[in-house]
């Protein structure tokens, strides 16, 4: 197991190299246009030279601003999650559900008192016959 461990590393960053050369943007891109780093990947990739060529100077690599933020094109790209009890949109949706089945209810409640009004009238009329 141990002597396919060397071919699998190589394997490994050849497919992260590859990639991660075709989810860069062109304009993050440096040197060549993107389609040669392509080609320089898979026709090097055995000997390392493409995918190692391609980390080393394919690639503008930012620095994060404060060591822990991916770079400012992903952010803008990211959706931020919130917590519903910190989401005011969520918070003004349940307001608004909360309204909806208030007056639902009293709809109910007000057929409920006509029905039974009917009915005490119908038994009434029935009684007197």
């Amino acid at each position: 197991m141990l002597r396919y461990l060397p071919f699998l590393l190589v394997l490994a960053l050849w497919i992260y190299a590859f990639i991660d050369c075709l989810n860069t943007p062109e304009e993050e891109v440096r040197g060549l246009p993107k389609v040669v780093w392509v080609l320089i990947i898979l026709l090097f990739g055995e000997v390392l030279v493409g995918p190692v060529a391609w980390l080393v100077a394919g690639k503008r690599r930012q620095a994060p601003a404060g060591g822990s933020a991916p770079a400012p094109w992903h952010r803008d790209h990211r959706t931020r999650y919130v917590a519903p009890d910190d989401n005011p949109e969520f918070l003004a949706s349940l307001d608004d559900a909360h309204k909806k089945d208030e007056a639902q209810l009293k709809d109910w409640e007000a057929d409920l008192r006509r029905r039974e009004e009917e009915l005490r009238r119908r038994e009434g009329e029935q009684g007197t016959d």
